[in-house]
């Protein structure tokens, strides 16, 4: 059994950056939220809930592992075998006391290990089972990833754990089901569990691969090269078994007369979360923001307060991290950050920009120029393609985004970076196009 000491419960932190001052009737008060959860190491409801926590290290946690058996994992034969051995190289991850499944995915979902409904717990014994069971996998039939999903969230609901966790892998589009079948899947696996999606190889959609993520709170890459699975399986599970407290959501407080614009994480990546918001009590409201290990993260806050008098000032927003509780309470994780608003006459006050704001509000641009300059390219718009890729190539070299910006040459060659101007390039790979587009939400922090 873990100690409980208060010294391996993350500690969490809220910093709020903003220019907290308005000119006179002036409206819009935008922030920059930055949560840290830090000195983890056992954590969340451990205190109160003892059995959530493992004989390993770490809290309790469930692992679903989805394969793609589909009939295009022969092509190249090397596929499958890369996602066998990037499959044993996950297993071999798991600490010791996890709950995991390994199960196969075509136009329906099989359970390969351990089977019955039900989860195994790793141990030498079992991953050697799990790893013999692989051997079994073979490519053949279609792909319907929301009966893989439906699948994994019935099995990991099976375990009384703190963390439950997927891992999904489809070289194919999700042509065996509609796609209102697999939202629906979306729809009611989120929230139960989180999700990291990869794409292998160049057949399969990036917009499926990472609508899944982004609905189940997970991440999304492309792995182009199968040969690269078994290091991409190992660091997506350890990162797993680092996760030591789920469900962890935002909550906004504003008080009357104060309208949320929107709330949406800007880093690591760039994920809206303004639709995702349950009213938690008079003007109140939690954001989702999955399960977290020792990490920080930053929010970009938009609120719309009533417009007042020079000299006046309010709290415009009070943001708080709670987990919700079964029967609808809520365990506070005791960090609150407040957003203020000052209305001012000093012009040099109110019309300057907190950097913050200003850097991650062109890193959700450069996110969206890239989709729409992609799209274009599609569509056989060079032009408007043109114009959306320069800006992207302006945007990345002033924030010093040099990982998009290197994918960003890849696709364009760049004239000159600082004004943004580029030639589309006659001949692009696919590979380095589906590249661009998978990693355009990946932001870089603000320059201390």
């Amino acid at each position: 059994m873990a100690n409980f000491s208060k010294s391996n419960v993350p500690q969490f932190s809220v910093d709020v950056y903003q220019n907290e001052y308005l000119p006179e009737g002036g409206r819009e008060v935008s922030a920059i939220v930055t949560v840290t959860a830090t000195g983890g190491g056992t954590v969340g409801t451990a205190v109160a809930a003892p059995h959530l926590y493992s004989p390993g290290d770490g809290p309790s946690a469930a692992v679903a592992i989805m394969v793609d058996c589909s009939g295009s994992m022969d092509y190249p034969p090397t596929k499958m075998r890369n996602a066998r051995d990037a499959t044993a190289a996950a297993i071999d991850t798991l600490r010791d006391g996890v709950h995991f499944s390994v199960i196969g995915g075509t136009h329906v979902a099989t359970e390969v290990y351990p089977g019955n409904g039900r989860l195994a717990v790793a141990d030498s014994v079992t991953r050697g089972q799990a790893k013999e069971a692989l051997r079994r996998l073979s490519a053949g039939g279609g792909t319907a990833i929301g009966t893989w999903l439906r699948l994994a969230d019935r099995l990991l609901s099976t375990a009384d754990v703190a963390i439950r966790h997927g891992i999904l892998l489809t070289d194919g589009r999700n042509e065996h089901e509609s796609p209102e079948d697999l939202k629906a899947a979306l729809e009611s696996c989120a929230g139960r569990f989180t999700c990291d999606a990869r794409g292998v190889g160049t057949d399969w959609e990036v917009k499926e691969v990472t609508q899944i993520a982004s609905a189940l709170l997970g991440t999304a890459d492309i792995v182009a090269d199968p040969a690269g699975l078994a290091a991409d399986f190992t660091q997506m599970m350890e990162t797993a078994m680092g996760k030591e407290v789920a469900d962890v959501a935002l909550r906004l407080w504003t008080p009357v007369g104060t309208a949320v614009k929107f709330v949406k994480q800007v880093a690591p990546t760039v994920e809206e979360l303004t639709g995702r918001r349950t009213e938690s009590g008079p003007r109140s409201g939690d954001y989702p923001t999955g399960s977290w290990g020792d990490e920080s993260r930053d929010y970009h806050v938009c609120v719309e307060v009533p417009a007042a008098n020079v000299g006046q000032e309010m709290l415009a927003a009070r943001v708080s991290l709670i987990i919700p509780q079964p029967g609808g309470t809520v365990q506070n994780l005791g960090a609150q950050g407040l957003v203020r608003a000052v209305w001012t006459d000093d012009m040099a006050a109110s019309t300057s920009i907190n950097p913050q704001v200003a850097h991650y509000t062109g890193q959700a641009e450069l996110a969206q120029v890239i989709q729409q300059g992609l799209d274009l390219r599609k569509a056989g718009d060079m032009d408007g393609a043109t114009a959306k890729l320069g800006r992207a190539v302006q945007l990345a070299s002033a924030s010093g985004n040099a990982d998009t910006a290197k994918l960003l040459a890849k696709v364009v060659d760049v004239v000159d970076a600082p004004t943004g101007t580029v030639r589309l390039k006659a001949k692009v790979a696919e590979a380095d196009e589906m590249t661009l587009e998978t990693r355009s939400t990946k932001t870089v922090r603000v320059k201390k």
